[in-house]
């Protein structure tokens, strides 16, 4: 049998995707190049060679794909805004083709009865200001202030969620430390500066939003990526493992953002690598949030100073990721008990396996019906709790580019051929569709 868990009547059901993932048309109608152009048009960065050009083609198949979103009954879609495709140059003129790519998608969904909630950066700095040193030159957070405003100018009377950066650890870390995203670049204080900058620009395009907004219920926020580091055993020395992990990732933003400090200890262990922090910056950083985003995937379990992997017993995703749904809970519950967290949005949550297209011409996705399902339980047991959830995006609406591992991951709800850009509804998709029309998600129970 099972037991019902109902959410409340204004939850926030959603999809989400990215521009450079999804949009493709990566030269056209005045579009500048991004950092995501550049290095996924260098040899050896992407598996098989892969690129955005056209990925699922959403700048031309908008319509069809809101259609979908429809279909299912979506009350709100999460994507970005392409920074190069509304401000191709370094200081240049605004691209007035690339806003009304985003005016044409912000009426279509509003005429679908669906929520835009608009990321304005998703990682795909233009280029020209990456040859201008890109995060690692504090004058890019004014730039990002300006185009905050020029976006905000153009659809503020219609979008109600803003988003100002997503996963800002991703952009300084993987792109600046470990080499693995655009810029490609291997500098720890240089990526710790960058994650500063990003974080500065962040607290400026707050202000910017809201001087700018003319939505009256209009609300801004952030999104950061979350895995947990939990430890393996009790001891004493695996609890200090997993703090000290947590303050060195998802605490360097959490805390300046809602204590406007940065982890004591995680400052002193990056030294003499620590960031350049002026006068009032933390205070910047620190504005007023409406809502916090949370990505979340998957944990990490330390022992002996060590990451357990694989952990034995568990099931994996094709991105080598832990399954492990009772980690989610936990992060939300620790949010709410340690920070003075904003209410919570959930803002990607999904999970790449291996598919394919049935003889039926379906797509029968169990695992990813399953991820979801126990997910959502375990977001439902935190609200019980008292974690203020408002809404759910899974990752990703449709199967797109996935970074450096190119076509050859499918995170999406709806499958991509893209060669010919067929799209197909997967079971996951049609389960989705049924817990937003209910409202419910159906717990598993014990007879």
């Amino acid at each position: 049998m099972t037991e019902l868990m109902t959410f409340p009547s204004d939850f926030l059901w959603g999809a989400a995707t990215a521009a450079y993932q999804i949009e493709g048309a990566w030269n056209a109608d005045g579009k500048g190049e991004s950092i995501w152009d550049r290095f996924s048009h260098t040899p050896g960065k992407i598996d098989n060679g892969d690129t955005g050009d056209v990925a699922c083609d959403h700048y031309h198949r908008y319509a069809e794909d809101i259609a979908l979103m429809r279909q299912l009954g979506l009350k709100a879609y999460r994507f970005s805004i392409s920074w190069p495709r509304v401000i191709p140059a370094r200081q240049g003129a605004v691209n007035p083709a690339g806003l009304d790519f985003y005016d044409r998608l912000v009426d279509g969904l509003l005429a679908a009865d669906i929520q835009p909630f608009v990321t304005l950066y998703h990682w795909d700095l233009p280029q020209a200001l990456q040859d201008g040193g890109g995060w690692g030159n504090r004058d890019v957070c004014g730039y990002f202030a300006d185009y905050a405003a020029t976006v905000v100018r153009r659809l503020g009377d219609r979008v109600r969620y803003w988003v100002t950066l997503n996963e800002p650890a991703v952009s300084a870390f993987a792109g600046h430390r470990d080499g693995g995203h655009p810029p490609g670049l291997r500098d720890e204080k240089l990526a710790l500066q960058a994650a500063h900058h990003l974080l500065v620009a962040h607290g400026l395009a707050v202000q910017a939003i809201r001087a700018t907004q003319s939505e009256p219920h209009a609300e801004v926020g952030i999104v950061l990526d979350m895995w947990p580091v939990e430890p393996a055993t009790d001891s004493p020395q695996d609890r200090a493992m997993a703090e000290q992990s947590w303050q060195k990732g998802a605490g360097w933003f959490l805390s300046p953002l809602l204590r406007a400090h940065y982890p004591p200890e995680a400052l002193r262990a990056c030294s003499p690598n620590a960031p350049v922090v002026q006068p009032g910056d933390l205070a910047l950083i620190a504005q007023w949030l409406d809502f916090l985003g949370v990505n979340f995937y998957s944990r990490n379990l330390v022992r002996n100073a060590e990451t357990i992997s694989p952990v034995p017993g568990s099931e994996y995703t094709d991105m080598g990721w832990e399954v492990h749904a009772p980690a989610f809970q936990r992060l939300l519950a620790r949010l709410k008990r340690k920070y003075p967290i904003p209410p919570l949005y959930i803002t990607e949550n999904g999970a790449a396996f291996a598919e394919a297209v049935s003889p039926d011409g379906s797509v029968h996705d169990a695992r990813r019906l399953v991820y979801l399902r126990d997910h959502l339980i375990q977001a439902r047991l935190a609200m019980d709790d008292g974690v203020d959830l408002r809404g759910y995006f899974v990752w990703s609406l449709l199967d797109n580019f996935e970074w450096t591992c190119g076509y050859s991951k499918r995170f999406g709800l709806i499958h991509v051929d893209y060669a010919t850009q067929r799209r197909i509804v997967k079971d996951s998709a049609k389960w989705y569709a049924q817990v937003i029309a209910r409202n419910r998600v159906d717990q598993p129970t014990m007879e």
